[in-house]
């Protein structure tokens, strides 16, 4: 026979084999074995918790021919037929795809008639929040006056999508999420029953990453062993589910402890490079200073630590956080969160996160601030010396990188004249250029290649180009605009890489072709300082000077009073 999943093979075939859901599992049984079963039923709640699972046994009890105590016996042939799918009055609708009117009044029709071999003809309808306003129209007179000897059993994970009419026609139980330590216990039975050797730790990371759902937790399990050869390891499990290894974890909580932020962003960026989710990291993070605060409390409460988290190595720098700040690193993460699940960019959210809580002058001045709402301006000033941190503490960390030793690594003084510094970068003269003679055409075939270029650069360079893309190309450059001057800064004075992107877009384009960068707050300026001025760009004197005479058409001034400077495009005959 062909392998089964585990979650397939281990299903719940009576209502004691279901996990975590005694409340359910009892009242349903008391129902069958008193006679007191209901004409539907509504199960809800998050998915891998064990609804469909129980509509099946419930179909099987009510029809089964020898029941003990409201259990089906799974010996007799109804029992047997339903445990194959072959009972023909057991019928499963799949309501996602299956959700028009003309479905429901098939089954409206179908119900009058008696069940052909069991006592109960049961429909199981799993995802019905899905049905259509007219399917459950056509459901509504069913449901309240069903003939005698049929049963309806409605699935959902979201329950709130479904009429109100409907409810309150059905008797309603909401499956909970499945505790951590339910799910340890059926892993453990399921691994000893195939003797399977296994690490503790391992499945602790599993149980954790199902988030409540057992048959999530199969799933991860099946797709551990599979990777381990039969075998569960914890590096087994910690790559399956893309946890952080305990050496990761330590290495960042140490440098956060220790105040330094250099080394801290030389950790995160290791831990991003090996593909670990920034996401799956913050949960790590506030798992951490969650088992931190239990452990200071110096009570009963450190017995509630989760010991797959605290190693030796974090309990010996538990001594270097005190509970204020860690209640400030738990508020920094969870603000990130919420951006990391709206953005695309979650290095850079990831960068400053790690700033600000390793940062101790930012950590000082944050726990000793009162509680203030800042308006936009305190927000973007704050922004801007953050970006100012952090592209001082990756120089830091590329002169780590190349064995440079730091010795006291200052905190980099916020810069005043930091547009100054920007435009010092700017090569006007090749954006000049590029504009001169810039097409649409040429800016299309950019764009093209840009997703090849990409592909050529490694994992760091790559994360630094994210914010960028071409806004103007001609057949000898392309100009290339970034969202934050701060990766604007890093590119450009990295010579190489900027030789580099020029190298690998000529051979893309097939023809030299010169890379040319520009941060984006800046390029409406810059163009339209060239539409202005139309530089005469053979004197380079008249990049910088900007004093030729000004070149205008009425018929142009006229269009781009009616359209606007960004729409028109004015070019020579």
């Amino acid at each position: 026979m062909a392998y089964q999943a585990l979650y397939r093979v281990w299903r719940p075939q009576t209502f004691s084999d279901v996990i975590g859901q005694d409340v359910i599992t009892q009242t349903l049984r008391n129902a069958v074995a008193s006679h007191m079963t209901s004409h539907a039923y509504l199960f809800s709640g998050p998915r891998g918790t064990g609804k469909t699972s129980c509509a099946k046994i419930l179909a099987k009890a009510v029809n089964c021919l020898n029941p003990h105590d409201g259990e089906p016996c799974n010996e007799c042939e109804i029992c047997k037929a339903a445990n194959e799918n072959r009972l023909n009055d057991v019928i499963e609708i799949d309501a996602a795809s299956n959700n028009g009117v003309e479905e429901i009044r098939d089954i409206r029709d179908k119900v009058k008639y008696a069940p052909t071999e069991a006592q109960f003809k049961v429909y199981i309808i799993d995802e019905v929040h899905m049905l259509s306003q007219g399917a459950f129209n056509a459901l509504l007179k069913t449901l309240e006056e069903p003939p005698e000897n049929v049963m309806f059993i409605l699935a959902t994970t979201e329950p709130q999508k479904i009429p109100a009419t409907i409810i309150s026609r059905t008797q309603s139980f909401n499956f909970r999420r499945i505790s951590r330590q339910d799910i340890l216990t059926r892993m453990e039975f399921i691994l000893n029953d195939k003797k399977i050797e296994y690490d503790e730790e391992a499945l602790n990371i599993i149980a954790a990453s199902a988030e409540g759902g057992m048959r999530d937790a199969l799933s991860i399990l099946d797709q551990a062993l599979s990777y381990g050869d039969d075998s569960l390891t914890l590096k087994n499990a910690q790559e399956v589910t893309g946890a952080l290894s305990n050496e990761q974890i330590v290495s960042y909580m140490t440098a956060i402890a220790d105040n330094k932020p250099a080394e801290a962003l030389t950790s995160l960026y290791q831990i991003l490079a090996s593909g670990r989710s920034a996401l799956r990291f913050t949960e790590m993070i506030i798992r951490v200073c969650r088992n931190l605060i239990l452990y200071n409390s110096n009570s009963d409460l450190s017995k509630q630590m989760d010991n797959s988290v605290m190693t030796k190595e974090l309990l010996a720098i538990s001594d270097k956080f005190d509970n204020q700040r860690l209640f400030y690193i738990v508020d920094q993460v969870s603000a990130t969160q919420k951006n990391l699940k709206n953005s695309n960019q979650t290095d850079i959210y990831m960068e400053i996160l790690t700033v600000k809580i390793s940062e101790p002058k930012i950590a000082k001045q944050a726990l000793a601030a009162p509680t203030e709402v800042k308006n936009d301006s305190d927000n973007s000033q704050e922004f801007d010396k953050l970006r100012d941190e952090i592209s001082h503490l990756q120089n830091e960390v590329k002169d780590l990188s190349n064995g440079v030793q730091v010795a006291n690594p200052a905190p980099a003084k916020p810069k005043t004249h930091r547009r100054a510094n920007t435009n010092a970068r700017l090569n006007k003269t090749a954006i000049y250029k590029v504009l001169g003679s810039a097409t649409k055409d040429d800016l299309a075939a950019a764009r093209d290649i840009w997703p090849d270029l990409m592909s050529m650069l490694s994992i760091t360079q790559r994360a630094m180009m994210k914010v960028a893309e071409p806004v103007a190309a001609s057949s000898e450059g392309i100009v290339v605009a970034f969202d934050y001057a701060m990766w604007f800064e890093q590119v450009q004075d990295d010579s190489e890489f900027l030789k580099e992107l020029s190298d690998n877009t000529s051979k893309l384009m097939k023809k030299d072709c010169q890379i040319v960068l520009v941060p984006k707050a800046d390029w409406p300026k810059i163009r339209k300082e060239y539409i202005d001025n139309n530089i005469d760009l053979s004197n380079p004197d008249n990049v910088e000077s900007k004093k030729e005479t000004k070149k205008t058409d009425p018929t142009v001034d006229e269009a781009v009073k009616l359209f606007g400077e960004d729409i028109v495009d004015v070019k020579d005959d």
